[in-house]
């Protein structure tokens, strides 16, 4: 399990597009990916859960991956966080 503490640095508006974006980028893992956050642990592979997080600047929250391919997850999610 790779856990990393990500905090969002630019404006990011975060309706369904950017969101549907960010649900593609931890698909592609098959890895389980998830974001913690004010004690929520939501599937970032369900569109219906990241839209439900209120992600904009300055946001902190916790990018976890478990499986075969678990830094490449975590890494991909960050990646997308930080070119959003």
């Amino acid at each position: 399990m790779v856990k990393r503490s990500v905090t969002i640095q630019s404006e990011l508006d975060m309706n369904s597009r950017p969101v549907a974006h960010l649900v593609q980028e931890a698909s592609q893992y098959s890895s389980k990916v998830r974001i913690e956050m004010e004690n929520k642990q939501i599937n970032a592979k369900s569109i219906m859960g990241m839209m439900s997080l209120n992600l904009g600047k300055g946001t902190t929250f916790t990018v976890v991956a478990d499986g075969e391919d678990e830094e490449k997850a975590v890494n991909g999610v960050e990646e997308f966080f930080a070119t959003h």
